[in-house]
């Protein structure tokens, strides 16, 4: 057996998707998997928490593995947190801090799993994230974004830890079209992420095709 965790902030939870975001659609894929054919069976847990930054995700990561791993079970952590860190306004983090907390992050989750991957952020569109429609106090940049998005990836590199690159991949294509609000994506780019995730997944034998 194989638990994956996926810990995010609102896009890792599934704002704006009715049938949960691109963490549900992992779920679902392997439920669907396990129902045919349940050797080797998968258990997805999306643990992700609306409005969440690294700090909010340092408070917990630890006993919210502890609570859902055995020791004879694999287990495969997936991080997506860092979006809420970039933001101008009251959720914000420091670059230096930033730093330090993705750090930490693998520091923790390094003594539970030998497979750990992090996704990289999401571009926004400006017209509507300067300032967000619900918070005139709160703004996000893709100059900012790219910045602690470059954070994680090197932070990645020389850890030798997993880095899926959505705000490249995203930027390639007409990424606007697949936002809702300018900040989360809607259930066509939930579904383009799932398919960045799935396809990276499998590609680095994280876990098997679903057949």
């Amino acid at each position: 057996m194989a638990i994956i965790l996926v810990f995010g902030d609102s896009i890792g939870y599934g704002r704006w998707d009715a049938k949960g975001g691109w963490a549900e659609h992992l779920r679902s894929l392997y439920m669907q998997k396990n129902m045919v054919n349940i050797d080797p069976y998968f258990e997805v847990y999306n643990l992700s928490v609306d409005g969440s930054n690294s700090v909010d995700l340092l408070e917990r990561l630890e006993f919210e593995i502890r609570q859902r791993t055995k020791d004879k079970e694999e287990t495969k952590i997936i991080v997506a947190v860092g979006i809420n860190d970039s933001q101008i306004g009251s959720v914000g983090i420091s670059i230096e801090k930033f730093e330090k907390n993705i750090n930490l992050l693998i520091k923790i989750a390094s003594k539970h799993s030998s497979k750990i991957v992090f996704i990289g952020l999401s571009p926004v569109d400006e017209l509507k994230t300067n300032p967000i429609p619900w918070d005139k106090k709160m703004f996000y940049k893709n100059k900012r974004i790219k910045k602690y998005d470059n954070i994680i990836k090197s932070i990645c590199q020389k850890n030798n830890i997993y880095f899926i690159d959505i705000l490249d991949e995203l930027w390639r294509l007409d990424y606007k079209k697949m936002l809702e609000d300018g900040l989360h994506p809607n259930s066509e780019g939930h579904k383009k992420i799932f398919e960045i995730v799935r396809d990276f997944l499998i590609e680095k034998g994280i876990v098997e095709k679903n057949n």
